[in-house]
This record gives structure tokens, sequence and C-alpha cells, in this order.
């Protein structure tokens, strides 16, 4: 079990280690990288994914609003307490509810689990980005028009994908051999847009940040762990329900908040700290995973 862990996380943060590293000697413009990822490469792979009539999409709806349920109800849950802690709840909630599915989600899921894991990690990862783009930006703004999602190429991509799942349309396989082989460069840039990413903030609030570290996860997973109990998940859903919830802040809430200049540095701490946590925190929760969840299969 050691060896497997090791070898599903090593190579998650060498290569976010890669992407620092890079970033220090070279300052490169992963602006546009992550624009190309994010417009390109990323709607290819879940279009594909989606579309393959070999993965019926009818089996990870419960595994969606489960998703959907981690992600609002680790807001609900940390409300009272942010409250109470006279926390400024646009700058710190998002960051609790929104998580790294994209950049450390999808790839620590295929390391885990293989690419049977793969339409599940999809699944998790679309429904942390529509709620990210609609509920989140809400948040910060109310007066956001939700028509900015429909501009989404990822949203376009999953419409797509799921009109020709749902209608049986069946397509070429080289053309979805080639998009998958496209898709799956967004796998490896996004762990090195994130090492990149991380060079850019500062440990300027480390309290918040550190709070920010230990509740993310442990929200999740308060939320998480009675829907694995009473949904009808299989072990694979268990499994990545379980590691969605465990996951840091998404580096994107730093990007937005600095968009909407909502304490953007305070934000950056949270995401720095959080991910920097998941060193911890991510063992512990696959650990858990294979001795509980898939171990008896």
């Amino acid at each position: 079990m050691t060896g497997h862990i090791l070898a599903t996380l090593l190579p998650v943060f060498l290569i976010a280690g890669a992407g620092a590293l890079y970033g220090r000697l070279r300052t490169p413009d992963i602006g546009t990288l992550n624009t190309l990822n994010m417009e390109l490469f990323v709607p290819l792979l879940v279009f594909a994914v989606l579309a393959d009539r070999q993965a019926p999409l009818s089996d990870y709806a419960w595994l969606a609003g489960a998703a959907a349920a981690v992600v609002l109800g680790s807001g609900v849950v940390l409300w009272p307490l942010a409250r109470w802690l006279a926390l400024d709840l646009r700058v710190f909630l998002p960051s609790m509810m929104f998580n790294n599915s994209g950049n450390m989600g999808v790839p620590l899921l295929l390391l885990a689990f293989g690419e049977a894991a793969l339409p599940a990690a999809v699944v998790v990862f679309i429904v942390e980005m529509l709620l990210h783009f609609s509920v989140g930006l809400y948040m910060l703004d109310p007066r956001t028009p939700l028509w900015r999602l429909l501009r989404m190429p990822i949203v376009a991509a999953s419409i797509a994908g799921l009109a020709v799942n749902m209608g049986n349309v069946a397509l070429p396989g080289w053309l979805l051999e080639a998009m998958h082989l496209l898709g799956g460069v967004c796998i490896p840039l996004m762990l090195f847009a994130l090492g990149v990413r991380l060079l850019e903030v500062d440990f300027g609030d480390w309290r918040t940040g550190l709070l920010g570290a230990l509740l993310c996860p442990l929200s999740g997973l308060v939320v998480a762990l009675p829907l694995m109990l009473w949904l009808p998940l299989d072990a694979l859903q268990q499994a990545t329900l379980l590691i969605f919830a465990a996951l840091p802040p998404a580096v994107l809430n730093y990007l937005v908040a600095e968009q909407y200049d909502l304490a953007p540095q305070k934000v950056a701490s949270i995401v720095l700290i959080g991910n920097l946590g998941s060193l911890v925190v991510m063992p512990i929760v696959l650990v858990a995973t294979f001795s509980w969840i898939l171990a008896p299969l």
C-alpha cells in the first residue's frame, strides 16, 4: 500500500515541483498556457470522455449530485464558524468550497486508480467548475450575469458531449482517440501550471491560510462521508468522492479574487498553505481509501 500511495503522490508533486522550478528560472507566461489549456485541451478531454458511449453517464448521476453537495455543503457547514470568527465571507468561503479538482484532482485520481477513474474524475471536475463559475461568481458579485457561464468552452464541450452520449451518436474511433490524445495534454499541464502559479503567492496572512488548510478538507469530508453511506455509489465512485472532498483550495480562487479585487493576497495565502497542507492530508486520505473502500474488493 505504501508503494502505491508513493507512486500516486510523487508524480503529482514532482510535476508541480518542476513547474515551480521552471517558473523560478524562466518566469514563463503561464496565463497564455492556462488559456490554451482551459479553452482547448480540457474541453477536448471533457467532450471525449462524455461522448464515449462505453461510459454510460447515467451511472454517474449520483456521483455528480454528491460532488455538488460537497461543494455547496462545505460553505453551509463553515458559514457559522466564519461568521463567529468575523471572517470576510466573500473572501474565505469560496476558497473552502471550490477545490483543486482540476490541477490536482484529475491527475491524482488517474494515478491512484488508472484510466477506469477518468469518467468519474471528469464528472466531479465539471461539477466543481460549473458551480465555481455560477454560484462562486454570484457569491463575489450578485450582479454577475449567468450568461458568462455559457461562454465557457468547458460548458459547451460538456453540453455537446452529453448530447452525443445520450443521443447514442456513434463517433468514429479515430476522432475520439485524437481528442483523447490532445485532451490528455491537459493533465500534466494542470500540475505544471499549479507549480508555476504557487510561486506568485506568499505567506502574508499565514494564520488564515493555516485555518483554511485545515477546514477545507475537513468540511468536505464532513459532507462526503454520510453521502458515501447513503447514496448508491460503487467503490470507485466512493473513492473518487472521498478524494474530491479532501482536495485543497483551487488556485483559481486566487485568480478570481484578484479579478474582483477581494483581498487577493489573503486568498493567495489560503491557496498556497492549503496546497502545501495537502502533502499531509492526501496521503492520509489515500491510506483510508485503499484500506476501507478498495481493500475489500
